[in-house]
Order: C-alpha cells, then sequence, then structure tokens
C-alpha cells in the first residue's frame, strides 16, 4: 500500500474519530442521532472530501488528454446533502421543536469531516474541541441569571383516560418549562410512554411536581431524575 494510500486512510480515520466525539456527547444525553449517526456521517463527508480532492490522481489521464475537473462541485454537493439530513432529525411534537442541536450537531461533523478528508487536521480537532465546549460547557449558561433544575421526567400513561398532551398542559400549569419531549405508544395502543425534559423554577419543589402527577388516574408509572 504507497504512501497516498495511507495518507487519505488516515484522514478519513481521523474525522471518523473526530466526528464520533461529537456523537458520544449526544449519546450521553439521549439523543435519537448519537455516536454511530454522527461519526457515519463524518466517515462519509471525509470520504467524499478525499474523492473529491484526489480522484482526478486514480484516473489515469495523460498530460494531452483535455479533461476538465472541478473538484469542488462533490465537496458543494455534501454541505447541500446533510442539508436534507439535519432537517430529517428536526420535529415539531405537540407544542415543543427538537432536535435543533442534533441537526446543528450533525452540519458540524459533516464539516469536520470535510476538514479532514482535505488533510487539515489541525482545523478539525480545533472545530471538533470548540464544539464539545460548545455542548457541553456553555449549557450551563443557558439558565445564567435564574436559578432553575433541569429534571427528566419518563411517564407511562393509560391513553384511554389521558394523553400526552394533557399531560404536558399539566406541567406547565405546575409552572414547570417543557423544553423536549419524547413520545411512544405502546402496542395494543392502550399506554402510552413519553420522557420530558423540565426545567423547574425555585418555587416550585420537585416532589410537589411528582405528588400532582400521582394524583392522576391515568398516569401509571413515573420516574423523575435529575440532568
Amino acid at each position: 500500500m504507497g504512501a497516498l494510500h495511507l495518507e487519505l486512510l488516515l484522514r478519513i480515520l481521523i474525522g471518523t474519530v473526530l466526528g464520533g466525539a461529537i456523537g458520544y456527547e449526544r449519546d450521553l444525553h439521549g439523543r435519537p442521532a448519537g455516536l454511530r449517526t454522527h461519526a457515519i456521517v463524518a466517515l462519509a463527508s471525509a470520504t467524499f472530501m478525499v474523492v473529491s480532492t484526489r480522484f482526478i490522481y486514480f484516473q489515469h489521464y495523460g498530460k494531452d488528454d483535455l479533461v476538465s475537473v472541478d473538484p469542488s462541485r462533490i465537496a458543494a454537493s455534501v454541505v447541500s446533502g446533510i442539508g436534507f439530513l439535519g432537517a430529517g432529525a428536526i420535529l415539531r411534537d405537540g407544542i415543543t421543536i427538537k432536535g435543533l442541536t442534533t441537526a446543528a450537531g450533525l452540519w458540524l461533523v459533516a464539516a469536520i469531516g470535510m476538514a479532514a478528508g482535505g488533510g487539515m487536521y489541525v482545523e478539525s480537532l480545533f472545530a471538533t474541541v470548540m464544539g464539545l465546549v460548545t455542548l457541553t460547557l456553555l449549557r450551563r449558561f443557558e439558565d445564567r441569571g435564574v436559578r432553575v433544575s433541569r429534571r427528566r421526567l419518563s411517564v407511562t400513561i393509560d391513553s384511554s383516560r389521558s394523553s400526552m398532551a394533557a399531560i404536558a398542559d399539566r406541567l406547565v400549569k405546575l409552572g414547570a418549562e417543557v423544553r423536549e419531549d419524547e413520545y411512544e405508544r405502546m402496542a395494543g395502543g392502550k399506554e402510552a410512554r413519553a420522557t420530558f425534559e423540565l426545567r423547574l423554577p425555585p418555587s416550585l419543589d420537585p416532589q410537589t411536581l411528582v405528588d400532582a402527577l400521582e394524583r392522576d388516574e391515568a398516569v401509571r408509572t413515573l420516574k423523575l431524575q435529575q440532568i
């Protein structure tokens, strides 16, 4: 295997690993697009970039062949194509819109993969570090100036007695802010399960929220965790 092949394989490997680092952070927060999705997006982007920059070399054209090639077209198509993938991660579910950060993360790992595929190792590493800083450290500043606590609420209900929209509305009336939610209807349609990410103000005691939901006859199970 020649030195050129090793260099190109190294570019693809670095792009995949750096994209997977972003995906691992998403996995830790239970997002639907996690480690594998982000790694594959970065892998594909790095491969496309390698093809875009080097494919002409492997065509064995002679110096007198009249060939005109625009190597930027493949890379430009990656930027357009990742937009469709990101749009698929953005969903409106009831009163919330979720997936915006995941879509932005996919766009980021596509850029990281393209940078690594283009041999820009320092730039791809810097973009990865900045992405992790944005997703982790800056998360703490979202609630700056407001003393709130974050909770993840998992609840199962009898869908013949109530609905998740009613549960979400009750959470809001209790004073909680519903940031994101995931919904799943169980087999047979008799039960529904959902996970809500909540921000609770200081005036709302988590135990008060749990007690209010437990009094609802439609609620079968619930679990409240700090995040």
